[in-house]
């Protein structure tokens, strides 16, 4: 007979800093394992708008081990690739412009998940925020509270938030994001890892009413995910909203490698992308023609970081390795880490323990996530073809491109929380 006592909460609680895939994957993978906690956003309310999110297997896997029920809500809303012998596949590679690769428009590789493994599932991040939001307890959640400082007290945390108002817990994780405050208190400010880093890339980002987008490039270009390559630059399309809505993201390189503006999300009119293509084909300026005003993001990562943690306050998702977008997978590390942290929170007996949880944590997935960061960045530079060693040799794209996505789907987290449990109960970490 089992027991219908419900299991105990820990005696400490755990004050998340930020509200968006990573916070939030953290909250549902501590409120699964009766982990106290709150949370807090700075944002009056939780952000309802953005563009596509793609994820991958290992994306999935995460979801699961976070919380099964995370994962059948998010099955309800994914997309797809729309045809039936694309479903393994992750991206279809095509040439954006006359160039070594390939005449313009001409299909030169394809990356594909492996048989019987969905390729990449799409949703809108608005979609999928509610679907995480969905799983806090909302007297969990205080908005309006951006943490400006963390300070170490005698049996836990202190947070100071820019109204004024304060909070203590037993332990801080930071999930702020790119424009981290608490990367600066773990790091130091001294530290110019401590700051985000122009990756010299931007983007003009937007969704296009599928009817509309196949009208111009007919449904396989459509309704699956696509790449055109060229150089400085490539574009990708894939659907969401179940078909009804390709998200669409141009990348192109600044020419000085600067972005002197304050903001790093501007609207542009449509001709300012169809002028950074003006020399690419027909299929790249189809696309351009379809946008009426996009938005432009410039591109941020983080230098790798000494150490994720400091004392009882850890950092987590884009505030530990914020990276460029070109692998696919920023978001997905996230839930990954998410998975990580709670287990191993939920490991210990009391809040003595944090420390060490934090210790674990940091040695498993720094090396992991960092490998990410600094991936994804040359992983750009191969789509833009600014690769020298790679340039524009088609068959040395191929070799690239084979393996290139392997270590980060085929990863088992499982293996990695049995290392850092490990650690907890007196094993030596890894060197990173």
């Amino acid at each position: 007979m089992t027991s219908s006592t419900p299991p105990k909460e820990k005696p400490f609680e755990i004050a998340i800093l930020g509200g968006g895939i990573g916070g939030l994957s953290l909250a549902v993978g501590l409120h699964k394992r009766h982990i106290p906690f709150h949370l807090y956003e700075s944002a009056h309310a939780f952000a309802q708008v953005g563009a596509g999110v793609a994820f991958g297997p290992n994306s999935l896997r995460a979801m699961e081990l976070v919380d099964p029920v995370l994962l059948k809500g998010y099955m309800k809303h994914v997309t797809y690739n729309a045809f039936p012998n694309k479903k393994s596949t992750w991206l279809d590679y095509y040439a954006g412009m006359d160039s070594g690769l390939g005449k313009e428009g001409e299909h030169f590789f394809e990356v594909t998940t492996g048989e019987g493994v969905l390729g990449m599932c799409c949703i809108h991040r608005a979609i999928f925020l509610h679907q995480l939001i969905s799983l806090v307890p909302q007297e969990m959640v205080r908005f309006g509270k951006r943490a400006v400082t963390v300070e170490e007290t005698s049996n836990g945390v202190q947070i100071k938030f820019e109204d004024g108002s304060e909070a203590s817990a037993s332990a801080a994780v930071g999930c702020d994001g790119v424009k981290s405050n608490i990367r600066k208190m773990v790091l130091g400010k001294e530290d110019p890892a401590a700051y985000p880093f122009f990756t010299g890339k931007y983007a003009y980002r937007g969704l296009i009413p599928m009817n509309k987008a196949v009208d111009l490039l007919g449904d396989e270009l459509a309704r699956n995910s696509i790449i055109w390559t060229g150089r400085q630059g490539h574009v990708i399309t894939y659907p969401i909203e179940k078909g009804e809505i390709m998200n669409m993201a141009a990348y192109k390189t600044k020419r000085d490698g600067k972005w002197d503006n304050e903001h790093w999300v501007l609207t542009q009119d449509r001709k300012d992308m169809e002028d950074d293509y003006a020399d690419w084909g027909d299929s790249v300026k189809k696309i351009a023609s379809l946008m009426e005003k996009p938005d432009v993001w410039a591109i941020f990562d983080y230098p790798p970081a000494k150490s994720y943690y400091k004392g009882r306050t850890c950092l987590s998702g884009d505030a530990a390795h914020a990276s460029t977008p070109h692998l696919g997978a920023g978001a997905g590390m996230a839930i990954e880490d998410a998975y990580i942290m709670a287990s191993l929170l939920a490991e210990i007996e009391d809040e003595k323990g944090i420390e060490g949880a934090f210790r674990a944590f940091d040695a498993v997935r720094r090396p992991r996530t960092q490998k990410l960061v600094s991936m994804s960045r040359e992983y750009g530079r191969v789509l833009d073809c600014e690769r020298k060693r790679i340039g524009e040799d088609r068959e040395k794209w191929r070799k690239d491109l084979a393996d290139r996505h392997k270590w980060i789907w085929e990863k088992k987290l499982e293996e990695d929380l049995e290392e850092a449990v490990a650690m907890l109960e007196g094993g030596k970490a890894r060197v990173s």
